[in-house]
């Protein structure tokens, strides 16, 4: 039986997610292995002036995908994570096939501008990132003097480099994802943002050595294979990302689904056998040392930390006490639920699905939107359907009190300079003209209030054609009756929204991990640490995201 969507949805258990098995990066470096991809890095042309531009390729037993990069320096006035930054580091874009010299130059014309560039059908992201300027020149410092950073240094802040946006799905002139569905190595969701970061991480250290080797020819040495795969790539992700789940609710349910049902039939295992048990155990182990490097000066987070180690070793302690293997995962997950907090929770549920890929890796198939999910809406039911689905899937809006202000006290606008999504008070940085359609709990508790004035038997199309500004929030009560995990279970324009559980959630979809709150509405992650590089992919360790082996 699957963990019901009332308790799943909650922000604050978004909040606490971890990746698994079903994490897109991992999904993408599973076929990468599976079907033997090779990578090269065709060109590498940065100067002494540490800028310039490089192609790695990566080639599929079907095509071709270049990362095209291109670095720059970058003043440290210049130097920010914020999305109204115009200058970065480095600039990507992930393009079909092998581009030729007059590829590069147009690119080059374009992909440093980002969002004021111009891609075309041929390019598949664009994406951007800056140095962490600190850990950069110790490594730079250490390889150009023959030595290596210290494992202190670099699990202090775990990369080299951090994305401020990765760009896909026809942003500014790039391929439109619907073009792509018949590509099976682009089908699952963010494959190709995925494989750009992955190559972005190899660009990352091979720069960080060109650096070293330009500084001092005669001394330089190369990062340590050990050390440099404690680097992943960085990521700051802000309030832009929180809107993503609030707009597309079937495929937030898909996902939720998903994950849902590979825990459900994990559970279900009614004998455990010993290779698997030890394996869920070694894995705890290893998260619980990663956990424990997780840096933040982020208070909340610190006691977060501090409170997942203290539950994973209770957790522990009640593996060791329970020796009988029957429905090892079912009694784990109850006790998991009954004494241990969210976090905790939520790694036992993601690490217990590590053994069984023949019960998990199929439901990766089930985690986009087919053709035809998203209906219009269906004017042909009744009022008194509608308010009996809204009362069936949205009972909790009716716990709000939506006369009282803190209720209603933000609201999401769009900035002018950017067309970023923001978050403010309502009236205060925004006025209510400029509201964008992201408080679902509040349009279908109107959408309910304004139904409950009208025969029950009116059909809805009736009711729009008077009433046409609850077309959105009508169509959302269809869509999330059939799909109940795709809608959060919370109040967005609340005072006490945190935007972060959003993102979170989202992230951990991703598989990203070392979850950094800057704020509650913004934070920094890492993608790919523990991961191999591109010449080292084939023989790696399938649970590296757990941390190395002791």
């Amino acid at each position: 039986m699957l963990r019901a969507a009332d308790k799943m949805m909650q922000p604050r258990r978004l909040g606490a997610l971890h990746g698994s098995r079903l994490s897109f990066l991992r999904v993408l470096l599973r076929r990468i292995q599976r079907e033997k991809w090779s990578f090269v890095r065709t060109e590498f042309e940065i100067g002494a002036n540490f800028t310039g531009h490089a192609v790695y390729t990566a080639k599929t037993p079907a095509r071709s995908y270049s990362l095209v990069v291109f670095a720059h320096q970058l003043k440290p006035e210049e130097r920010t994570d914020r999305v109204i930054a115009n200058a970065w580091d480095a600039t990507f874009t992930l393009f079909d096939g092998v581009p030729d010299a007059r590829d590069i130059q147009r690119l080059r014309q374009h992909v440093p501008l980002q969002e004021a560039g111009r891609l075309q059908a041929s390019e598949l992201s664009l994406s951007r990132a800056n140095k962490s300027v600190r850990l950069w020149n110790s490594v730079v410092a250490a390889l150009s003097e023959g030595c290596q950073p210290s494992q202190e240094i670099i699990d202090s802040t775990g990369y080299l480099m951090r994305t401020t946006a990765v760009y896909g799905s026809g942003k500014f002139g790039a391929c439109d994802r619907e073009t792509l569905l018949d590509r099976p190595e682009l089908q699952p969701a963010f494959q190709a943002e995925m494989l750009t970061v992955f190559m972005v991480r190899q660009f990352a250290r091979d720069w960080v050595e060109r650096e070293a080797k330009l500084r001092a020819p005669g001394t330089a040495v190369r990062l340590d294979e050990d050390l440099a795969c404690r680097l992943g790539i960085g990521n700051s992700t802000g309030l832009g990302m929180a809107p993503f789940l609030i707009n597309h609710p079937i495929l937030i349910d898909h996902w939720m689904r998903a994950r849902e049902t590979a825990i459900a039939r994990v559970q279900a295992v009614g004998l455990v056998n010993t290779h698997d048990r030890n394996l869920v155990l070694q894995l705890l182990q290893r998260a619980q040392r990663e956990f424990s490097l997780w840096h933040s000066d982020d208070e909340d987070q610190k006691i977060s930390i501090e409170h997942l180690l203290q539950d994973l070793n209770m957790l522990m302690s009640w593996f060791a006490q329970r020796e009988r293997n029957e429905m090892l995962w079912s009694d784990a997950m109850k006790f998991a639920h009954a004494k241990l907090r969210l976090e905790a929770q939520e790694i036992l549920a993601s690490v217990m699905l590590e053994p069984y890929e023949d019960l998990v890796d199929d439901l990766v198939d089930h985690m986009a939107v087919a053709e035809g999910e998203m209906k219009p809406v269906d004017g042909s039911q009744t009022v008194a359907e509608t308010m009996a689905k809204i009362d069936q899937r949205y009972s909790w809006i009716h716990q709000i009190s939506w006369e009282e202000k803190e209720e209603t006290a933000l609201l999401w606008y769009v900035s002018e300079e950017k067309l970023e999504p923001r978050l403010g008070h309502r009236n205060l940085d925004a006025s209510e003209e400029h509201e964008q359609p992201l408080s679902p709990a509040r349009d279908i508790h109107e959408l309910r209030e304004a139904l409950s004035s009208w025969p029950p038997h009116t059909t809805l199309a009736e009711f729009l054609m008077r009433e046409p500004w609850h077309r959105l929030a009508a169509m959302r009560v269809q869509w999330v009756y059939e799909h109940e995990y795709g809608e959060i279970h919370g109040n967005t324009i609340g005072a006490t929204l945190r935007p972060i559980d959003l993102l979170r959630c989202k992230l951990s979809f991703f598989g990203a991990t070392r979850f950094d709150p800057r704020s509650d509405r913004w934070l920094r992650i890492s993608l790919y640490r523990h991961a191999p590089y591109l010449d080292h992919i084939v023989e790696t360790d399938p649970f590296w995201i757990y941390g190395p082996t002791p």
